[in-house]
């Protein structure tokens, strides 16, 4: 009973304050090194994204230098159906550059904070919302190294606070 007593009195808080700390961003995204396409590896499944697999993202740079941003998915399988739709969006930390607001249908848009990120290839990112519902695991390729998927869901718990207990994989085509 005392072990029982000590946990809750040191794992609860514990969790209770990953939760109210804000999340915290990469400190520096190169915007024209993140641009082009991101394979999406997992995500909190959202009702917008219901069916969807072989999840990609596209960025690419506008003339006024916004974001066109153009997500992909087939519908209920991977051979299903194409859907795509096209967005924008547009750094709101001009100090980092990862903090974004996302933008597919007008007046509605919602944060894009870039909270992991392979600072050094840019060959994974990890894209994160303040509230914690929202997050996707990101790839320049279809599949990620096991490992790293390991090392940034323990990132994803212990440092930024995440539930993943929704946590979904995404199926890719690798061919």
């Amino acid at each position: 009973m005392k072990s029982l007593f000590l946990l809750i009195f040191t794992v609860v808080p514990v969790l209770a304050m990953a939760q109210t700390k804000p999340l915290q961003t990469v400190p520096k995204v190169d915007l024209n090194r993140y641009l082009g396409t991101w394979y999406e590896i997992a995500t909190i499944p959202q009702r917008f994204q219901k069916g969807c697999t072989g999840v990609t993202a596209t960025y690419s740079l506008r003339k006024d230098g916004k974001i066109d941003v153009l997500n992909q998915c087939y519908k209920d399988s991977l051979n299903g159906k194409h859907k795509q739709v096209h967005g924008k969006a547009w750094v709101v930390d001009k100090e980092t550059y990862a903090k974004l607001k996302v933008q597919f249908f007008w007046p509605f848009s919602g944060s894009y904070w870039i909270i992991e990120l392979d600072s050094v290839e840019y060959q994974y990112a990890v894209v994160g919302h303040p509230n914690r519902n929202y997050l996707w695991i990101l790839c320049r390729t279809p599949e990620m190294d096991e490992g790293r998927y390991g090392d940034l869901l323990r990132r994803l718990q212990e440092v930024h606070g995440y539930d993943l207990s929704y946590l979904k994989k995404t199926p890719q085509k690798t061919d």
